[in-house]
């Protein structure tokens, strides 16, 4: 095999390799985990479902604000942060936390953190924030109280990251395993307690 052949051949197995790890972006693959969220068992099985499918798609990490629709808005499908995991994958099953945190936060602005200088509540990013999420969750029945509860299937972690307020959530999927956002992207990682946990939620409305 000559250097061309052989650097031909190089270029088509990195092809086949990048092939063989590309996320799933197609239309028939959304409806196929729509499939399967829809045809799990529990509240739990379907979100566990709808967070798995997360990590098949790439993502940019990006914080920036963005003006969004209401309801039912969404930053650019290839970007999003860690609240986006939760959010998209609540949606999938479908429960929109825009509404649901906006409106919230218009009835009792005051049971809300004051953490950016807010004077009202914003439906662009009200949402994203994890505090915010946090607040929701507990304020409609959410928060698992019992300090030494196991983290279940479905379940939802926060995370102090720096021990200074540098907030993060994720969606529990496994023993040990959850789904999150950290800067690559949706990925499964293992380790819940590899930063100090502030935050158990086990959110599954009953509409749903």
């Amino acid at each position: 095999m000559n250097y061309i052949s052989l650097g031909l051949f190089c270029i088509w197995v990195l092809t086949e390799v990048l092939s063989a790890q590309a996320p799933v972006t197609g239309e028939a693959d959304r409806k196929a985990s729509q499939e399967q969220i829809e045809n799990a068992d529990t509240f739990a099985d379907r979100l566990v479902e709808a967070a798995l499918f997360r990590t098949t798609q790439t993502e940019r990490y990006d914080p920036a604000y963005v003006v969004l629709d209401y309801p039912g808005g969404d930053v650019p499908a290839d970007t999003g942060v860690c609240s986006d995991v939760v959010i998209r994958s609540y949606r999938a099953l479908g429960i929109d936390l825009q509404p649901l945190v906006h409106e919230d936060m218009k009835a009792s602005f005051s049971a809300y953190p004051k953490l950016w200088g807010l004077t009202r509540p914003d439906k662009n990013i009200d949402h994203r924030r994890v505090p915010n999420l946090e607040t929701f969750f507990k304020r409609h029945g959410g928060k698992v109280d019992e300090a030494d509860a196991a983290f279940l299937p479905g379940d939802l972690v926060t995370w102090d990251l720096n021990g200074n307020g540098l907030w993060h959530i994720g969606i529990v999927v496994g023993p040990e395993t959850f789904v999150h956002n950290i800067g690559a992207g949706p990925v499964l990682e293992t380790g819940l307690k590899q930063w100090t946990v502030v935050g158990h939620y086990r959110y599954h409305p009953a509409s749903a």
